[in-house]
């Protein structure tokens, strides 16, 4: 798996897995992309889902207890602080994208970026 020490720290073992499906689903979407709409299809699906799956392990790293928090206050910063990086690294890399790969096929990218966006909060359905 990607960073896998990364993902090791986590605690949320929902978190972790959803991760783990997001990487599955990336994959799955670079094949058939690649199979649909070639090399830079492929490449595509992959940047989609790779920017999704990034800003995740982002979040789950933040929120990943170091200890208890001290308050619900604390809790709610952490929580917000995570959700604020994880919005700013998806917008970073969805420009970095757009604007360097000049190749992207945008359906394939957007498409693939949808499907990793929707899988996070499966997180809800997995059990600790």
């Amino acid at each position: 798996m990607l960073l896998p020490r990364a993902v090791r720290t986590i605690a949320s073992k929902p978190i972790r897995t959803v991760l783990r499906w997001q990487l599955y689903v990336a994959v799955a979407l670079t094949l058939v992309a690649g199979w649909w709409a070639g090399a830079h299809g492929a490449i595509s699906a992959l940047l989609g889902g790779i920017v999704n799956l990034a800003a995740g392990l982002v979040y789950a790293m933040m929120v990943s207890p170091r200890g208890r928090a001290k308050s619900a206050g604390e809790m709610l910063r952490t929580l917000i602080r995570a959700e604020a990086s994880k919005i700013a690294l998806i917008v970073l890399q969805l420009w970095l994208v757009l604007t360097t790969y000049h190749d992207v096929v945008l359906i394939v990218f957007f498409a693939a970026f949808a499907i990793s966006v929707l899988v996070f909060p499966m997180a809800l359905l997995v059990r600790d």
